[in-house]
């Protein structure tokens, strides 16, 4: 009898999959991370092929740790970096060009175009206002310059692991991806055919809407692992995330901490259009009806650790940040602006660039890791705020998910940035836990009101700085950020 439900949570530098008992208690863990491509200025790619073969490498891995059989699989559920977008071969299944990846900017033109003819027409039909994050204007990009792009079909990565875990048989998404590409009709559910014409997309190159959960497909184990099991979820790895975290009531809210930083608040069967720059979104569909969510990104999180790392060599691993942090008394002066793919919510500017300030000769490397670190927990405070904005509500619990929530200075740091407390739960790795969770639901093992219990608490932090040191960071950190926009035109 199989035993494990299989979560795959493909992110943007990396693919982590994750084994599942019955009850949803995590069993083992595969991991492999996936290179980003950086061809020209603002621009941003996957290769396809890798990204595959990150999956099959994090999922041998699981299996192996767990001394799992292929017939052990009961269902498996996936879930995926967003916005990302690609297209292949009908036929062959052969990627024509990279994946453009979530950050790249080099569409940012072409959506000041849109915004300044067909702002309020995107706006009233997919309740995004038009962006480069999004995935239309990528697949549009495509489709221009790609000459071998008109034999192709497209989708976001969702869609191309389907295609390749099922042996090129499956071309199907579901609503919380299709709600992130801006070509989506938030009403009707359906792709909207005067926007996808406005782009010049036919609609018959897109992947078939439904559910976030059902059967999506049946895995070829000529292609995969030997796994034959039927594709119970697939949905975008914030919504997932969401899942994990037992968000399932309006009003309920979650952050997860990754590449980018990414907050999701349930606004339930109604759509919040934001009036302070966050994203409407469908959070899942389920039996043909959606739940809504607000929300609110930070493009780069994670990828300003990865930077310390990797760019300037001042740390060998994300795990040494938190001791560097505490080292020092204060960030010492230093404030870092990580706008390495632009701004946000609530600055909604792709051409601001990453800066860092107040430096002078007393400045360590302790002062840049700590200020690195408090970058993150500014910007998800000013998402708080929009969020409060929005829904008129005051928010009193964050619930905190992701790589970085091991830092135990940025989740104190968080909570006093917030004054709110925040929760960490016993299984970090929400996002993965949400996709299988979400396949339990696809195969009718689980119903959706049982994601609560998913959620017990490992840590708390409570907030301790005063109000007066609160206020006096948060105004430096806004100075800062006005400094860092509008950076290249």
């Amino acid at each position: 009898m199989s035993k494990y439900f299989l979560g795959i949570d493909q992110g943007t530098t990396g693919v982590t999959a994750m084994l599942f008992d019955k009850k949803l208690a995590p069993v083992s863990r595969g991991y492999r991370e996936i290179a980003q491509f950086y061809p020209e200025n603002g621009w941003v790619e996957h290769d396809p092929e890798d990204v595959w073969q990150s999956v099959i490498h994090a999922v041998s891995e699981a299996l192996k740790t767990a001394s799992a059989s292929p017939e052990d699989i009961i269902a498996i559920g996936i879930d995926h970096e967003g916005e990302s977008a690609m297209l292949w071969n009908k036929e062959t299944g052969e990627p024509i060009y990279p994946s453009i990846v979530w950050q790249d900017k080099r569409t940012s033109a072409r959506a000041r175009e849109l915004e300044a003819e067909y702002g309020e027409l995107f706006r009233a039909k997919t309740a995004l206002s038009p962006d480069s994050y999004f995935s239309a204007t990528k697949i549009e990009w495509i489709l221009k310059n790609v000459p071998e792009s008109r034999t192709c079909i497209a989708g976001n990565m969702d869609a191309w692991l389907l295609y390749k875990m099922t042996g090129g048989r499956a071309h199907k998404t579901d609503a919380s991806t299709a709600s992130r590409t801006m070509l989506y009709n938030i009403e009707s559910g359906e792709w909207d055919a005067e926007i996808c014409g406005i782009l010049g997309i036919d609609v018959a190159i897109l992947p078939e809407i439904g559910d976030s959960t059902r059967i999506f497909g049946i895995s070829d184990p000529d292609a995969f692992l030997g796994i034959r099991a039927p594709i119970g979820a697939m949905l975008c790895d914030q919504q997932a995330a969401l899942l994990g975290q037992g968000c399932v009531k309006k009003g309920m809210l979650k952050t997860t901490y990754g590449t980018g930083c990414f907050m999701l608040m349930n606004t339930g069967e109604c759509p919040v259009h934001s009036e302070n720059g966050l994203v409407t979104t469908v959070a899942w569909q389920i039996e043909g009806k959606r739940t809504y969510a607000l929300d609110g990104g930070v493009y780069d999180a994670g990828t300003a650790i990865q930077w310390l790392r990797d760019g300037l060599g001042i740390i060998k691993s994300a795990g040494e940040c938190s001791d560097l942090a505490l080292s020092v008394k204060d960030n010492g002066g230093v404030y870092f602006v990580p706008a390495f793919s632009g701004l946000g919510a609530p600055h909604h500017d792709p051409y601001a660039r990453g800066m860092m300030i107040g430096l002078t000769r007393g400045t360590t490397r302790a002062h840049i890791v700590r200020a690195a670190d408090e970058a993150m927990a500014y910007q998800v405070a000013d998402l708080v705020k929009c969020m409060e904005n929005d829904t008129d509500t005051p928010i009193t619990l964050m619930r905190c998910d992701g790589g970085a929530v091991r830092d135990k200075f940025l989740m104190q740091f968080q909570s006093d940035m917030l004054n709110i407390p925040i929760e960490i739960p016993d299984c970090t790795e929400a996002t993965a836990r949400g996709a299988a969770f979400a396949a339990a639901v696809g195969v009718g093992m689980a119903k959706i009101e049982d994601a609560e219990n998913l959620f017990s608490v490992k840590t708390k932090y409570n907030p301790t700085m005063s109000a007066d040191e609160r206020e006096q960071l948060q105004n430096n950190w806004h100075r800062s950020v006005e400094r860092a926009k509008n950076w290249i035109e």
